[in-house]
């Protein structure tokens, strides 16, 4: 989970009892989720548009429902991207301000990581629609709550965007919704798609716990997301020469 050494770190001792909280907004898959000693609860909401009016109100929900005021949660982790500028500025500002405020430490994860947890395969082409005729995707092999890149993320256009070398194993993401004849030509040995899968706060903390569980994570202001590509939008020019918006 290479996203959490970035910045300084801060060393604590494990809590006995870890109490961490996630936001993953990378998509419009928008979720929360509370680890409580290694059980977990969530909310979740497909929101095409904004969102930002659930996240508190489902924080205190969680927090309600285990019995735990805010005080007590011992980390925060979010889903720092790749995805949609505006989503990753919301999960990344919401987990800054609780961490800066609780003086918490905060483990950044890849959405592309936490989609290959979430889909349930072991071998993953995990591919979002990165809009503007692209595609953001990367490889892994996942062991259990283990997450191994085996290609790092990329924004292209899905007619040129690398594929994994592995046999076979599984494309999955909402990319694969948009551009799946696409990148099917890149990997025909796909042995199937989950276009339906998105990155959860769930996954997000089932990668962040063993960086909280040795101590470790970065401070708040140091927390940032991870664009891959930097760019918001094309020009009109650009557009055309893509072949027009999408």
């Amino acid at each position: 989970m290479g996203l959490a050494s970035a910045g300084r770190r801060l060393r604590r001792s494990p809590p006995s009892n870890m109490r961490l909280l996630a936001f993953e907004t990378a998509t419009r898959h928008l979720s929360v989720a509370l680890w409580l000693d290694g059980q977990i609860i969530e909310r979740a909401e497909e929101i095409s548009n904004g969102g930002s009016e659930r996240l508190l109100p489902w924080v205190h929900e969680l927090l309600a429902e285990a019995g735990l005021a805010l005080a007590q949660v011992d980390g925060i982790a979010f889903g720092a991207g790749p995805g949609g500028f505006t989503g990753l500025r919301l999960a990344c500002g919401v987990a800054q301000g609780l961490a800066y405020g609780l003086d918490l430490p905060v483990v950044p994860v890849s959405s592309l990581e936490a989609l290959a947890l979430a889909s349930g395969e072991r071998e993953v082409w995990a591919c979002l629609d990165a809009r503007m005729n692209e595609v953001y995707g990367a490889a892994y092999v996942v062991e259990g709550d283990s997450v191994r890149q085996v290609m790092a993320p990329v924004c292209m256009s899905p007619a040129v965007a690398p594929a994994p070398t592995f046999a076979g194993g599984w494309g999955v993401g909402d990319g694969f919704a948009s551009y799946g004849p696409l990148l099917l030509a890149r990997k025909p040995d796909l042995e199937g798609v989950r276009a339906d899968a998105f990155p959860t706060a769930a996954a997000v903390l089932r990668l962040a716990a063993p960086a909280f569980a040795r101590g470790t994570g970065v401070e708040a202001a140091l927390a940032q997301p991870f664009y891959v590509r930097n760019k918001v939008a094309l020009t009109t020019a650009e557009r055309l020469a893509r072949g027009g918006a999408k």
